[in-house]
């Protein structure tokens, strides 16, 4: 091989060996690249998402009663679906269901008004005797004597908590105001979404322009209707077995007016742990006042406590099964990142708002199968 030959076979090995290189910085560099697209998209999504919980929680007031319309219209809407077996037009019928909860909803308020009202009302009292009753057992031990003694006395404590008893009532008071606003808001949405709900639904599915987005669409609202359904439904008929036991509770317990702590513990249910937190403290203020022994005071609650847990977390799960199975601690977070948002109300929508979400997921992972034409 002449020298012309080996200088032309060291040229294409260098060649090549630049070639390599190059091809190696640029994968690397392309890896670099698409490292870096990935954060920057990433980071898009979440400074995405908080702008949008900002939005949310600037615009509770509005949204807050919306979102509730919108659940609460899905499931009188399937409702009224029933009853078009029977001849009666869905709009018509949900517009009945409409006025049937608009009533049922306003005969709970007018049920609880009065005994709120004589409680409120009787307040500084109230609040007197639970102390009175309260310290002599907190005095019994040494921790409790010294704890007294440290602070501000027994007497003095008692007067605290029955002049901030006033301005308490007045906070509650003053959110009274914008508390009827929103139902307004929330009566007027759940009206105009029952009438609409038809149209509403054919507008989402025909703005999917190809034949599987429709049916997609179709096969999700389905979905989101089926569970809301079931849930509410599920969650109202052991729900209003708790209330019975609750009622039961107080009669046996000495309680005053059985039923409407029947009804309270009903429609507190509803809202996740702060529901059964307040039920609970209610009712040992109600033991603390009508009975002098404290085993019979606290007797109330604790039972109330078990049954509601014992409900909880093994009548609802086995009568529910694995449709509704999710995370415990997802449940969790989202009950405190919406009771955060939106107070009581998202504490009740945390669960079917989750539902909502956990039911697109399911229906766009799941790849349905090609339709098979007959024959």
């Amino acid at each position: 091989m002449d020298a012309k030959s080996v200088a032309a076979v060291r040229s294409g090995k260098r060649n090549a060996e630049k070639e390599i290189a190059l091809a190696e910085a640029t994968k690397a560099a392309a890896r670099k690249r698409d490292g870096m697209d990935l954060l920057v998209a990433w980071s898009i999504v979440g400074l995405f998402i908080v702008a949008c919980s900002a939005v949310v929680y600037a615009m509770a007031a509005i949204l807050m009663p919306i979102a509730f319309a919108i659940v609460v219209g899905i499931v009188l809407g399937r409702a009224a679906d029933e009853l078009a077996r029977f001849g009666l037009p869905p709009i018509l019928g949900g517009l009945l269901l409409a006025l049937f909860f608009v009533l049922g909803l306003s005969s709970l308020v007018n049920a609880l008004l009065r005994p709120i009202t004589e409680v409120a009302r009787e307040a500084p009292r109230l609040a007197e005797g639970v102390v009175e009753r309260v310290l002599p057992f907190i005095e019994r031990f040494e921790w409790g004597r010294i704890a007294l003694a440290r602070s501000i006395g027994a007497d003095a404590f008692a007067d605290v908590i029955v002049k901030n008893a006033g301005p308490f009532l007045g906070a509650i008071a003053a959110s009274v105001t914008p508390a009827l606003i929103q139902t307004l808001i929330f009566l007027a949405a759940l009206v105009l979404f029952l009438l609409g709900r038809v149209q509403l639904r054919s507008t989402i599915i025909l703005a999917f322009p190809s034949r599987e987005g429709r049916l997609s669409s179709i096969r999700i609202m389905n979905a989101l209707e089926d569970g809301l359904t079931r849930y509410f439904s599920t969650a109202s008929l052991i729900y209003l077995a708790l209330g019975g036991f609750t009622m039961m509770i107080a009669l046996v317990g000495g309680l005053p007016m059985p039923p409407l702590w029947g009804l309270f513990a009903f429609v507190s249910s509803f809202i996740p742990y702060l529901g059964v937190t307040f039920m609970t403290l209610s009712l040992l203020v109600g033991g603390l006042m009508a009975h002098d022994a404290l085993v019979l005071a606290f007797a109330p609650a604790t039972v109330f406590f078990l049954i509601h847990l014992a409900m909880e977390n093994l009548v609802f799960p086995a009568i529910l099964g694995r449709r509704f199975e999710v995370n415990p601690f997802l449940i969790f977070v989202a009950i405190l990142f919406w009771t955060w948002m939106w107070g009581a109300v998202g504490a009740i929508l945390a669960m079917p708002l989750s539902l909502i979400a956990m039911t697109i997921f399911e229906q766009l992972r799941e790849v349905p199968p090609e339709p098979q034409l007959p024959g």
